[in-house]
């Protein structure tokens, strides 16, 4: 009896030696990098605390603030999507629809971090542009070959020419974009992609003039901007909504708003859905007997989510429907016509 005794007292010795583990995740302050360990039961909840104060989005007091926590030497991307099927209505009942497809795509090369200052190469991946309408197909895609059709190919060369470039982006923690540079190397490959394209000089002066309109350190800042940091610098609660509003028109009297709210922060993902757009606006003039009235108005819905650790965009999936309506009227006779938009917008679409 006493043999039994001892066993079972050193059996319980043993178990009360052998402490309960737990796995958890969490951020390597050395390497910023996630990684997975073990540690004691007691110790888990200390640890689990230290990992969540070195996510870039983070809650003090139930406010979440977004920074960005990248590491050296990491690649992050950023590939827009966006399809566009629109469908026209005639006077008669008639309708026709094309859709529009374009993918543009580039990722961000974290090269250094010092005094704040993220220091990243901004590399331009490809891009691609389709369309269908009346049972017929173009695409221009810098992956592919130059396209057969005249039409097609300054697109394509144009494209070509822009894909491969690398810019620099000098970003700090909070995601305020300091500076873009690099565009200087990549204008005079614009020009040469023209080539017997576009042979009068002028003309090729005035097409490159444009293309920088709309592809500069400006244009860029403002895509980054609204597309990487999307909670407010004074953080939000669970629940707590925000707006940003900007122009749809040049004379800036439409507005479009965009509608954001923190929906939930949790495991390792912050989720922000989106709503807004553009009010119905309508407006009716008379000229030499003939009333013309034309509405319209917008809407999107959808949904943000961002990685935790990182403060990157993991996911955009956004919704928009644009409507639009034109009715001509003598007093005697009516004609409308009607056009739909429906897009989806998506960023770095699951694979």
């Amino acid at each position: 009896m006493k043999k039994f005794t001892a066993i079972a007292l050193i059996s319980i010795a043993l178990v009360s030696c052998k402490k309960e583990t737990k796995t958890i995740t969490k951020v390597d302050p050395e390497t910023g990098k996630t990684v997975t360990v073990e540690v004691p039961v007691q110790d888990s909840a200390k640890a689990e605390n230290s990992a969540v104060s070195a996510a870039a989005i983070k809650d003090s007091l139930g406010v979440y603030k977004q920074s960005f926590k990248l590491e050296k030497g990491k690649t992050y991307p950023l590939i827009t999507y966006q399809k566009d099927v629109q469908t026209m209505t005639a006077p008669d009942g008639k309708t026709q629809s094309g859709t529009s497809e374009t993918t543009d795509e580039m990722s961000f090369t974290v090269n250094g971090f010092d005094k704040g200052v993220y220091d990243i190469t901004i590399n331009l991946l490809g891009k691609r542009n389709s369309q269908s309408a009346n049972g017929k197909s173009i695409v221009v895609d810098t992956k592919l070959a130059e396209p057969k059709e005249e039409q097609l190919k300054m697109m394509w060369k144009v494209n070509k020419a822009l894909v491969g470039n690398k810019l620099n982006l000098k970003m700090d923690e909070s995601g305020k974009v300091i500076s873009i540079t690099g565009f200087d190397a990549v204008y005079p490959k614009i020009s040469a992609s023209l080539g017997t394209v576009i042979k009068d000089a002028k003309q090729k002066a005035a097409f490159v003039n444009s293309f920088k309109e709309s592809f500069n350190e400006k244009i860029l800042k403002d895509q980054f901007s609204k597309n990487l940091t999307l909670i407010p610098a004074k953080g939000a609660k669970i629940g707590d909504k925000w707006s940003q509003s900007e122009n749809a028109t040049p004379d800036g009297k439409i507005k479009l708003t965009t509608n954001y709210t923190l929906k939930s922060v949790a495991n390792g993902v912050a989720t922000i859905a989106v709503a807004g757009g553009i009010p119905h606006k309508s407006d009716k003039k008379t000229q030499e007997g003939i009333t013309r009235s034309m509405s319209s108005e917008l809407s999107q819905n959808g949904t943000i989510t961002l990685d935790q650790n990182t403060g990157w965009i993991k996911n955009q999936h956004i919704t928009v429907k644009t409507t639009q309506t034109e009715t001509l009227s003598d007093g005697k006779q009516t004609q409308s016509m009607k056009s739909v938009s429906n897009s989806t917008v998506v960023v770095n679409p699951a694979k």
